[in-house]
């Protein structure tokens, strides 16, 4: 029997309503003969507001006690999706991250998946079960609970349709494909039929909120054939795969990144391995750099500004305030009122004018740029975060005119 994994997002599960239209999904496609897997997120804000009452408490939480909290949110959805199925007649079994075998390494709130372990899973689809997983979760070798990070839900279920060879995952979603910017910024925004691997990683590491960036890594990975659909509309979704046909498209998306804050080194020396000092220190504590820019060194200084999620800067800030004398910068400064606009697309490798054109649609808005990232496939620009909203309608109508 084929076997698709099937991954529904918050919205897609907020309700008793949109739980009943999902569960009508997943028994429509098991009665037509299919095993199914299916990955639950928490339902709408559960996650917010479970953080909003940490932070009640406690402030200053360990992540270790907040991933215990945090799991909670995709308990409930998964168990209500069962509940629901089995009302229909569908024999089906919910399981948290640790009975489905999702093991992952130990790094709280941002856990990775190590591997998963199927046995549990195969007895139940062996049973003809549909097979209900709560997201986002996983446990470590301390037999702790962990979390996967914000999006951690769609990383789940291409984990398991990895692990498990299946045929198709389906990330259901409130919107109906990936398309070539938000269309509540652009109402222009065109629906791509199929976008590249690569393509999918750039957008939604730079803040197309349709995909999680990891779980595109883990597709390209193992090849897992998969589908951005709506859980709400019955209309076709985006394929995400390793080749596609639209060649004449240069530019598949524009996306904006509010999660963005730079910090700035001024006059830190100018000397081999002051880089390493300073990388490896934000390194130390798993926190991801995106954009990097170092000066040309003059009188012996120079200055080296990068960016960071906005939930990191706290403790890259304090990191680097405690280590100022290995560093020896003569002045930290940060801004976290910034925002990541980009252009991504594989046919900008081979075209040359992209990157101009860009600038030339945020110069006619009246746009300032503060730092610019560039790479084969897409175009990063750092602004202020008042103008990214503006910025993104004049870009995308730079490369996608209005007929």
């Amino acid at each position: 029997m084929p076997l698709i994994v099937q991954k529904f997002g918050g919205t897609s599960v907020a309700d008793a309503g949109r739980i009943e239209n999902v569960a009508g999904i997943i028994s429509d496609t098991y009665a037509k003969g299919n095993n199914v897997v299916v990955v639950v997120s928490a339902q709408g804000d559960t996650t917010d507001d479970l953080i909003a009452k940490a932070e009640e408490i406690n402030p200053e939480a360990s992540r270790r006690e907040m991933d215990m909290l945090m799991a909670a949110g995709e308990q409930i959805s998964a168990s209500l999706m069962a509940m629901a199925l089995q009302r229909r007649g569908v024999p089906a079994v919910s399981m948290l991250g640790w009975q489905a075998g999702v093991e992952t390494d130990s790094n709280y709130s941002n856990a990775r998946i190590k591997r998963i372990h199927t046995e549990r899973i195969e007895r139940e689809l062996s049973g003809n079960r549909v097979v209900i997983v709560a997201g986002f979760q996983g446990i470590n070798k301390y037999d702790d609970i962990t979390t996967l990070g914000r999006g951690g839900s769609d990383t789940s279920a291409v984990a398991l349709a990895a692990s498990l060879h299946a045929d198709l995952c389906q990330i259901y979603t409130d919107v109906d494909g990936v398309y070539t910017a938000d269309p509540r910024i652009c109402p222009d925004a065109v629906k791509l039929d199929e976008i590249t691997y690569d393509e999918m990683l750039e957008l939604a590491a730079l803040g197309a909120n349709v995909l999680h960036h990891r779980s595109v890594e883990l597709a390209k990975k193992y090849n897992v054939d998969l589908e951005v659909i709506s859980s709400l509309t019955k209309v076709p979704g985006t394929k995400v795969k390793e080749t596609v046909k639209m060649e004449k498209m240069l530019v598949r998306g524009v996306t904006r990144d509010n999660d963005t804050a730079r910090i700035a080194l001024v006059g830190v020396p100018d000397e081999p391995g002051i880089a390493f000092k300073i990388f490896s220190l934000i390194a130390s504590k798993k926190i991801e750099v995106d954009i990097i820019l170092q000066s040309i060194g003059r009188d012996g200084t120079k200055d080296i500004s990068f960016t960071v999620h906005c939930g990191d800067l706290k403790t890259a800030l304090q990191l680097l305030e405690e280590n100022k004398d290995r560093i020896n910068a003569k002045s930290v400064t940060y801004d976290d009122n910034i925002s990541k606009v980009s252009i991504v697309g594989a046919g900008m490798a081979t075209n040359s004018g992209i990157a101009a054109k860009m600038f030339e649609a945020m110069y006619s808005a009246g746009i300032n740029i503060k730092m610019i990232n560039t790479s084969e496939i897409k175009v990063s620009v750092l602004i202020d975060r008042a103008d990214a909203e503006a910025a993104v309608r004049a870009v995308h109508e730079a490369f996608f005119p209005k007929d």
